[in-house]
């Protein structure tokens, strides 16, 4: 397995494009693996994930974790800095090899970590319909999706909580008397995004339109199955995968803020 990140020049038309896209961001990332035909699908097992960071306006990074090696050099044509990469020592982005650092994970470990997902719920609208996944649109329900227990026994880990007296907000209800866990966990849900886009060129049918809503999160967890957990961080959470969410990534927790 490999880890790449790349960062995109925003200042490229190129760029932009992708980025207004997720379709053909999705298309740009598969096309870093020659070894790929554009029919091949892998429904289990390791595959190709990817995210988007934007951390900041002019600070936007690609990151993918693949079973093979990418390459990337016609995203640094149309999306990067390209007389940059002329160097071979920096050509653009950078991989490494992600496997020794899966080996490594053992239970009880501790992480911080950051997730795109789309968060959904199955619902039935009318008596004899069958469910359909419908997003999750408040903030307290797009965090119970991820602190679901039975989410993250198969995942392989749990999220953590803060200590007493580092919670702001206590627990309760919504005004839908929908409990709520308040300030509980080291867990936070940002940036919701709404994707919509045609499946195919037909954009007039409603039936080929696509609306996916993606949120971020960032938080601190314990590793509680370190075989579930290498599955989660190549296979991915959750759906939209093709549309730059389910990558899920861990950084060592900053000191002093171990939970």
């Amino acid at each position: 397995m490999h880890l790449t990140r790349f960062r995109l020049n925003t200042a490229r038309p190129g760029a932009r494009r992708l980025l207004a896209s997720p379709q053909a961001l999705h298309a740009a990332v598969m096309a870093s693996f020659p070894q790929l035909l554009p029919t091949t699908d892998t429904p289990s097992g390791p595959r190709v994930l990817w995210r988007l960071d934007n951390n900041a306006r002019a600070e936007v990074l690609l990151y993918i974790v693949s079973p093979g090696l990418p390459d990337l050099t016609h995203l640094v044509e149309q999306a990067g800095w390209p007389a940059a990469a002329l160097d071979p020592e920096t050509p653009g982005w950078h991989t490494r090899p992600y496997t020794p650092f899966l080996d490594s994970l053992t239970a009880g470990g501790t992480w911080a970590f950051r997730l795109t997902a789309n968060p959904v719920h199955h619902i039935r609208r009318k008596d004899g319909e069958p469910t359909k996944p419908t997003a999750h649109i408040t903030p307290t329900h797009q965090l119970g999706w991820l602190l679901k227990p039975e989410r993250q026994e198969h995942a392989g880990f749990h999220i953590n909580e803060k200590p007493h007296d580092q919670r702001l907000l206590p627990a309760g209800t919504t005004h839908h008397q929908h409990p709520h866990h308040g300030d509980r966990y080291t867990l936070t849900v940002r940036d919701e995004r709404t994707l919509s886009f045609a499946k195919n060129r037909d954009t007039r049918s409603p039936r080929n339109q696509v609306k996916v809503v993606t949120v971020t999160y960032d938080g601190h967890l314990t590793v509680t199955d370190p075989h579930a957990l290498r599955r989660t961080l190549t296979e991915g959470i959750g759906r939209a995968k093709a549309y730059g969410c389910g990558l899920m990534t861990l950084a060592p927790v900053p000191t002093g803020l171990t939970s």
